[in-house]
């Protein structure tokens, strides 16, 4: 299956989060056509969780995963580290009390 162009498929998970009344926002904008996207949930409490996708070695699907979880400063520390060495990287921050992230919807979970 073709992959879809980083914009597009950030666009139109900004577009499927609007429509659950999610606030989300672009935190880094990444390369338009290749860039990896990673999503920062924050519940607005002090913590928060950072997904990534990755490639399952068994099945060979793309996935969302933890990438990491505890005090914002510990999660924007490891957003940092990505972007040190990936600056075509995506980061989407995700709004949400309740922890939703949609990620794990059809058409965005894999």
């Amino acid at each position: 299956m073709p992959r879809l162009i980083a914009e597009l498929w950030v666009q139109a998970y900004l577009t499927r989060l609007r429509l659950a009344d999610i606030p989300a926002f672009v935190i880094a904008r990444g390369d338009a056509t290749a860039g990896a996207v990673l999503v920062k949930q924050n519940p607005l409490d002090g913590s928060a969780s950072l997904y990534q996708r990755t490639v399952d070695i068994f099945t060979g699907d793309r996935i969302w995963t933890e990438l990491a979880r505890g005090p914002d400063q510990t999660v924007e520390a490891a957003i940092a580290k990505q972007r040190s060495f990936d600056p075509d990287l995506w980061v989407i921050e995700v709004e949400d009390r309740d922890g939703r992230h949609l990620l794990d919807e059809p058409g965005l979970d894999s």
